[in-house]
């Protein structure tokens, strides 16, 4: 309904030669703290010095451009002092709001915004022969959501997932195998053991000449370099889908750094014929300091690459193949700057697309020290070892409930509960805070926790699966409870359109639950079965269900129909 208000001030606005957009006036219009001021109200103060009136004048001004409010959608509009307050049929947005939820279900709130769009959205990116660990889930779990708020304004959206197979940490893991190396233990536990191979190669600061000694020979072709890269390669892979799998999340593009090896000697000559390159003790830079970016490395004084003269690579062959409208790198907040430098050397270029290439950043997820859990030293958490003490703690809360559930059953339940909360637990923070990672906290089924949303849809299907009732419904006069369950349910197109437009997913999650409490309230304070309202408040519970579900969707959460 947020819209129907804005093409109202719209309206009223161009009379007097005052052109915003509906997105400019939906951010200035506000929801009231009471019911009795209105559903709606447009403040006036910033239009107040344009128009050279005081904002009650304005306020006048707009009402009366309104003139006679449609009869479908308001009872009435007012003005009080410099606000111009909407009153809504509430009858008939109970009516809309719920028959629309209810028949529309999955594509309730969908935008066509997209349409006809590409959007490339690269996320997770974990490292090969690395465990995939805390580091790289906020990036899968933010990524995940963001696309999927994409897929819902209507773009095609490409999921890619672009691992780090190539740099001079290869040379380090290969240097360290061929000098600390197992065979049975690579056998037995390979992810594990060349951890253990990195972390002990990085502590001798004198093997990194070594290190990039190895890297330089699988760069020139080396066969048995490139057989040991190939074989780590092969065990990482196996462990991510493993670890995908259990997330439920897919990609549509599953690439490596090292697919763009035989490219970049292309990329690096036309950075040469465009007069972009030049030497600086001995390595090759562009340079970008009078865009107070500094300078960008694109080759070493031994002749290796970097990311960036990968990236820049990258990016350009992923134009030519998708022509993407947009593309999204999902990575770190520490990693604005790299990013600002790369995306300048595209423009540089001459790449027009390059104003459509946008990092999303994050923070990090803190031990309870407060501090980032760091690889090289070996403080990591590994994701499987994640998983199961989630899915544990989530049984034993299960438990708690019902004890005589079958295994197989409590298995697949506590599976959904822990990756829910997981993915709750990240992802109702904005992305750019760092986020002390507390499974406890995650699991509590009571609270702002992903368990209680799944419990709250569990207890809205409980009670629909009770009732026999097959009655059209008819909206009654709408009591207080109702009525904020119904003007909640209704702000959902918006909030999935403002978590796309933000590229902030934790709009929608902070919504799913305040939306869930709403409809506890409700539950609590408002017979159902039995009552006269019943075939409502069915409807009503209904609607909320299913837009809770879509909300838990672009959350890349599963729901559960009994809890």
């Amino acid at each position: 309904m947020i819209k129907e208000v804005a093409k109202l001030i719209q309206g009223a606005l161009k009379s007097n030669k005052i052109k915003l957009s509906l997105e400019e006036i939906e951010i200035l219009i506000e929801i009231p703290p009471s019911h009795e001021m209105g559903d709606y109200s447009f403040p006036c103060f910033s239009l107040a010095s344009k128009l050279k009136q005081n904002p009650h004048e304005v306020a006048l001004m707009i009402r009366e451009k309104i003139g006679t409010e449609p009869a479908t959608d308001f009872d009435d509009i007012q003005t009080q002092g410099p606000y111009v307050n909407f009153f809504l049929d509430r009858k008939n947005m109970a009516r809309k709001i719920v028959w629309d939820a209810i028949t529309f279900k999955e594509k309730f709130g969908m935008g066509d915004i997209g349409k006809k769009k590409k959007v490339i959205v690269e996320f997770s990116s974990p490292n090969i022969a690395k465990p995939f660990g805390i580091g790289h889930l906020r990036s899968t779990i933010i990524g995940n959501s963001i696309s999927n708020l994409y897929d819902f304004q209507g773009y095609k959206t490409i999921r890619m997932n672009y691992l780090g197979d190539w740099g001079t940490q290869f040379g380090k893991l290969i240097y360290g195998y061929k000098k600390y190396g197992d065979d049975d233990k690579l056998k037995k536990d390979p992810i594990k053991h060349l951890l253990d191979i990195y972390v002990r190669v990085n502590k001798d600061k004198k093997n990194e000449k070594k290190a990039r000694e190895e890297f330089k020979k699988m760069e020139e072709g080396d066969r048995g370099n490139l057989i040991l890269w190939k074989m780590f390669k092969g065990f990482s892979l196996k462990d991510f889908e493993e670890i995908y799998k259990r997330l439920g999340i897919k990609f549509d593009a599953l690439i490596g750094e090292s697919d763009y090896n035989k490219k970049m000697p292309q990329v690096i000559k036309e950075l040469e014929n465009k007069k972009l390159l030049k030497t600086s003790q001995g390595a090759r830079i562009v340079n970008l300091k009078e865009h107070d970016l500094g300078v960008c490395l694109i080759q070493k004084t031994d002749g290796a690459t970097l990311y960036a003269t990968r990236d820049i690579t990258s990016a350009i062959s992923r134009y030519k193949k998708y022509k993407f409208d947009q593309i999204i790198y999902e990575v770190g907040q520490e990693q604005t700057l790299y990013f600002k430098q790369f995306f300048k050397v595209l423009e540089l270029m001459g790449y027009e697309w390059s104003k459509n290439c946008i990092h999303v950043g994050h923070g990090h997820y803190l031990d309870s020290d407060g501090k980032r859990f760091a690889t090289r030293k070996g403080k990591t958490v590994f994701m499987e070892e994640i998983l199961d003490k989630t899915v544990s703690l989530a049984e034993k809360e299960i438990k708690k409930r019902e004890s005589k559930i079958k295994k197989e059953d409590l298995r697949k339940k506590a599976n959904k509960i822990a990756i829910a909360s997981i993915f709750y637990g990240d992802l109702k923070n904005n992305r750019s805070n760092n986020v002390i990672f507390d499974l406890k906290k995650f699991v509590s089924f009571e609270g702002d926790t992903g368990p209680y949303l799944l419990y709250s849809y569990a207890r809205a299907t409980s009670i629909l699966n009770k009732s026999t009732n097959k009655d059209k419904f008819e909206v009654p006069e709408l009591n207080p409870k109702e009525l904020e369950l119904v003007k909640k349910l209704s702000l959902f197109p918006d909030i999935a359109f403002k978590a796309y437009e933000s590229l902030n997913p934790s709009l929608v999650a902070n919504y799913a639950y305040q939306l869930s409490k709403l409809f506890n309230e409700f539950y609590h304070s408002c017979p159902v079965i039995g009552s006269e309202e019943e075939s409502f408040r069915l409807a009503l519970i209904e609607a909320f269900r299913q837009v809770l579900k879509n909300s838990l969707n672009l959350l890349g959460i599963s729901t559960l129909e009994r809890m």
